[in-house]
């Protein structure tokens, strides 16, 4: 018996295969090596990462602990406290991301190619029909992303920086597409894959990325931005490569 109404067909809905938790560690396992979370970061609660999931706060709260016994969180008591991230690789990291990525690696290969047509054409529309509170909001988000002091800060600055330029299309089919193909890029968990060499990236590429948008020029945009889309798709061949894994298509 499943815990969730979708069949679990496709990678990026609520997880349904075998024992519930251990698919709940094969993907925060994958998360934390893809830096969607960073030593020292706290997670999400139980009921939270259960809702991005789809699964029930038992699952999680079992997968939690086995991550805790296992070395890759810690989980301290108290009002503030939580599970934080220990270790971004264990013994067995690659047989979880071997699970979670490369049995659904012609999916991951759909989802990048969607997202090199779809977020440039998002970038030259917004550059052609931007309004001022547009620009007002695009230019906040990269203030916030460029200022942001730790990792919790940067990954919602970057979220709201490129929904900005997703809501400048006032096309709210592009906007639901945007939104979509991030959610499937993030494991469901919110945030792009990370590295301080990525966000180095990304500073130049947002910059530019919302000056040309700002100023009209789309063609421009649309380049950049399918340059910049391709930061996580990149981290994920190099998570498949240092898992010694191979799949169709896969480095």
């Amino acid at each position: 018996m499943t815990e969730a109404g979708d069949s679990g067909a496709h990678w990026g809905g609520p997880i349904v295969a075998r024992h519930v938790a251990d698919d709940v560690v094969d993907r925060l396992v994958t998360a934390v090596a893809l830096g969607l979370y960073v030593t020292g970061q706290q997670l999400p609660t139980e009921r939270e990462l259960a809702a991005m999931l789809g699964v029930s706060r038992s699952s999680v709260r079992e997968a939690l602990k086995q991550l805790t016994d296992s070395g890759y969180l810690d989980v301290r008591r108290g009002r503030n406290g939580g599970y934080f991230v220990r270790a971004d690789w264990g013994p067995r990291s690659a047989e979880h991301v071997q699970r979670q990525i490369v049995a659904k690696w012609s999916e991951f290969l759909h989802i990048f190619d969607a997202r090199t047509l779809v977020e440039p054409l998002i970038a030259r529309t917004a550059a052609a029909r931007r309004t001022e509170a547009d620009i007002a909001a695009m230019t906040a988000a990269l203030a916030d992303y460029v200022a942001a002091p730790d990792h919790d800060a940067s990954r919602r600055a970057d979220s709201a920086l490129h929904l900005a330029i997703a809501e400048a299309t006032h096309n709210p089919i592009l906007v639901a597409m945007s939104v979509d193909l991030r959610a499937r890029i993030t494991l469901n968990l919110g945030a792009e894959p990370y590295s301080d060499e990525a966000r180095r990236t990304a500073l130049v590429q947002h910059h530019d990325l919302v000056a040309a948008v700002v100023e009209g020029r789309g063609e421009e945009a649309a380049a950049i931005a399918a340059v910049h889309f391709t930061i996580s798709e990149k981290l994920i061949r190099d998570l498949v490569a240092r898992a010694g894994a191979g799949g169709e298509g896969a480095p």
